[in-house]
């Protein structure tokens, strides 16, 4: 034991002496663990913060890509292994990395923010597009051409989810390759790569892609090699998020996401996506905190396939952009490893084409002006430039395909049918009523559907939602008007365009009443009794006909309606047959405003117009 003892002293002097003769004073204690790992990260990495308060850090030197220090996929597993490099393989402790973690987030704090863009950034008239490669080569696309670049001038971060795309390469037509792949129609074709070419264009908003088709038609396939052209990832389909604050987190962490097979969207995911589309930001609380936040921001391009999304809220209809898949004969059907192989091999010829045509784009984009704005206006201007340099229609197809889609809501709203339906069956005046007395007016179901508003209030507010989707088939929806004291309730004005009118009247199936809905009459369509012959007019009333409900003129117009005027009951002898003549035969006049009657209207025995009131009875 004795030996031992003295062994052990004779080897710790021996140290410390040696120490001695370094220049090392043994008595002194070295920086601690934590302190080396701050030094070695500030030497090593540009510090900032984002925006929305996240701390990064861009390797000094190295690629232009923000390493996040929260979290263990980023910085500190990086700082770790860079302390090991230099201290012999000494692992430092959770404890150390955490505490260095503080220091470095007090430094980025004190640098000028700056946003870490994803997969895409716009630099002046240029656009960036990050491949996604651990050395940080990117492209960049001009109004003349695109080029490949070493390092992005843009500071780029990464995610998980991402995976890196492929090199451009100009190998002959990459998009008709692409269209070999696909089986949609030419002009659903061309449209998809519009918007193939304005998802590298980061500063707009992107209508949502929806591939729809019936079993079979190669959806899910079709939005993959879609959304991986412009995003690659290791989950180019997902299933719709459970909540908002998982979506959130995908939309955070990728540039583009495809939904598959989406078969009802709930309420708080139609807004959710709808608010992607435009600008969105998600506040959630701070991990191991009471009273700190983080922000997610972001503007996504969104894909989803459907068969049918079932009754889809009015504005994300009006943020959609659909593509009908045809269905594959089964002698035409390629086997999934196939397409993968083909896909694959186009990749790069592809995303070649795309840049080609998004620099035309770029350079013929700022003398574009469109004569109307739809919704989505600055995709649409893009659809007119794509359009300018390769002659396609791309933008009259969109629009064609946003009126189907909100067509398609108003398909799936009864409520939405039951106010069309009273419009229609008022007169050129429309309607004029409360909340309370438009759900007293329109046809109620015996079993009210899920959505039926249960009360004047909510009423109100889904006519209001309903608004944009009604006047895409005519029919304008007013309630800035407020009625009498002391009440003054909302009044909600509803009247059909001209052009709807004649497109709904029907002579073969009268149904339409002549007086207007109002708030007064709360939609009473039952017809006041015709004028009958006064004494002394002999057969004149004859050429009244049937009092019953007659449908308005295809020929009547707005301009027509002014010159309508009221007559009265000893007009209605002006009806009369005429015998022949030498002259030209008189025309059969209107009962009510003594103007010339259309010939199917005679022929069907009317014998006033649809939008003139009926001449009033004797003694009313």
């Amino acid at each position: 034991m004795s030996t031992q003892h003295d062994s052990t002293i004779s080897t710790t002097e021996l140290a410390r002496q040696l120490l001695k003769d370094n220049g090392v004073d043994p008595d002194k204690k070295g920086p601690s663990q934590a302190t080396q790992l701050a030094a070695l990260a500030r030497e090593r990495y540009e510090l900032f913060m984002s925006d929305d308060g996240r701390p990064y850090g861009i390797t000094t030197g190295g690629p232009n890509i923000a390493l996040p220090l929260r979290g263990k996929a980023g910085l500190r597993s990086q700082l770790a292994r860079v302390f090991a490099d230099t201290n012999g393989g000494t692992v430092p402790s959770q404890s150390a990395l955490a505490d260095a973690m503080t220091v470095l987030e007090g430094v980025a704090s004190m640098a000028d923010p700056r946003t870490p863009q994803l997969r895409v950034a716009r630099h002046g008239e240029r656009i960036i597009v990050d491949l996604g490669t651990a050395d940080g080569r990117c492209v960049a696309i001009g109004p003349d051409s695109w080029d490949r670049l070493p390092a992005s001038p843009v500071v780029f971060r990464r995610s998980g989810a991402m995976k890196p795309l492929p090199e451009p390469v100009r190998d002959g037509d990459g998009l008709a390759r692409l269209r070999e792949l696909l089986n949609t129609t030419d002009d659903g074709f061309r449209l998809l790569a519009a918007w193939l070419v304005a998802a590298f264009i980061p500063d707009l908003p992107h209508p949502i892609l929806a591939f729809r088709g019936e079993q079979g038609t190669g959806k899910s396939k079709g939005a993959a090699m879609v959304i991986g052209i412009v995003d690659p990832s290791g989950a180019p389909k997902r299933t719709a998020p459970r909540d908002l604050k998982s979506w959130a987190v995908q939309a955070f962490n990728s540039w583009a996401i495809c939904l598959d097979n989406i078969s009802v969207v709930p309420d708080w995911l139609s807004d959710a996506l709808c608010r992607a589309v435009t600008g969105d930001g998600i506040v959630d609380r701070a991990l191991y905190t009471d009273d700190d936040v983080v922000v997610l921001e972001f503007r996504r391009v969104l894909a989803m396939t459907t068969i049918d999304a079932g009754a889809l809220a009015g504005d994300l209809a009006e943020r959609l952009l659909t593509i009908e898949l045809q269905l594959i004969p089964d002698h035409k059907r390629r086997e999934e490893a196939e397409l993968d192989r083909a896909y694959a091999e186009a990749h790069p010829a592809i995303l070649a084409s795309l840049f080609d045509l998004l620099a035309k784009v770029l350079k013929a984009l700022p003398d574009v002006e469109l004569d109307e704005r739809p919704r989505m206006a600055d995709f649409a201007r893009v659809l007119a430039a794509v359009d300018h340099v390769t002659g396609w229609s791309t933008l009259d197809s969109y629009k064609s395909t946003a009126a189907d889609a909100v067509a398609d809501v108003l398909d799936g709203e009864p409520f939405a049918q039951a106010v069309v339906e009273l419009v229609d069956k008022a007169g050129p005046e429309g309607v004029t009523l409360t909340a309370t007395q438009l759900l007293d007016a329109v046809e109620t179901p015996e079993k009210l559907p899920k959505k039926w508003p249960k009360d004047p209030t909510r009423a109100g507010g889904q006519l209001k939602r309903l608004a944009p989707a009604l006047r895409t088939i005519g029919i304008e929806v007013d309630d800035s008007q407020r009625g009498p004291k002391p009440k003054k309730q909302r009044l909600y004005k509803l009247t059909a365009s001209p052009e709807r009118r004649c497109e709904t009247a029907s002579p073969a199936s009268p149904q339409a009443p002549k007086t207007p809905v109002t708030c007064t009459n709360r939609g009473d369509a039952s017809e006041r009794p015709v004028a009958s012959p006064l004494p002394g007019q002999g057969d004149a009333g004859n050429a009244e006909g049937d009092a019953g409900p007659r449908a308005a003129s295809p020929h009547d117009t707005g301009s027509d309606l002014p010159g309508y005027r009221r007559g009265d009951a000893g007009d209605a002898g002006n009806a009369e047959m005429q015998h022949l003549s030498d002259a030209a035969p008189s025309p059969q006049m209107c009962a009510a405003c003594s103007t010339p009657l259309a010939d199917f209207l005679i022929a069907s025995g009317e014998t006033t117009h649809p939008c003139c009131d009926p001449v009033p009875t004797l003694g009313s």
